[in-house]
């Protein structure tokens, strides 16, 4: 500085000016973040088979069954045409469970009777489909793995064979 106290232009800070960034790099990460995202969703879609525009597979057997809660906390399997009983599935039961509440929330929305059947169906392409009759709804429960799947796999009778 000199005695009139202005900075002279050689006691200038050399350090080179950053101009400032367009977008925070904070946003260009989340965009990144989401891109592959998206595209890991797809490839994973597709590497399974999944195929939007694919017909259904043949229907192999189907089963219609109702699900009531018995006043022990088991849950009881019945045939909905013959009336017989199935199976009665005592304690905890997460995947049966899980997958029943999920299709009992849209029937209680609807306001649908819980007596109504479910079909379970499994389909030539080893897809095992349980479909509310009354709502449409449906949960592909092979995609859960095969002893998820196994637990409905149980209640249809044996497919028929082609010979």
């Amino acid at each position: 500085m000199n005695a009139t106290g202005l900075t002279h232009p050689t006691d200038l800070n050399d350090t080179p000016v950053r101009a400032k960034p367009l977008f925070p790099r904070a946003v260009l990460v989340a965009a990144a973040c989401i891109v592959g995202l998206t595209l890991l969703a797809v490839s994973t879609l597709r590497l399974t088979g999944f195929d939007p525009a694919q017909a259904p597979a043949a229907v192999v057997v189907e089963r219609r069954l109702v699900f009531a809660d018995a006043s022990d906390g088991a849950v009881q399997v019945k045939d909905a045409v013959s009336g017989e009983a199935v199976a009665r599935m005592a304690g905890e039961q997460g995947f049966l469970r899980g997958v029943l509440r999920g299709l009992a929330r849209e029937r209680r929305a609807l306001g649908v009777p819980a007596e109504a059947p479910y079909v379970l169906t499994l389909h030539a392409d080893a897809r095992l489909l349980i479909t509310d009759s009354a709502t449409g709804q449906h949960i592909d429960l092979a995609s859960f793995g095969p002893d998820n799947a196994a637990v409905f796999l149980r209640w249809l009778p044996p497919s028929p064979r082609k010979e």
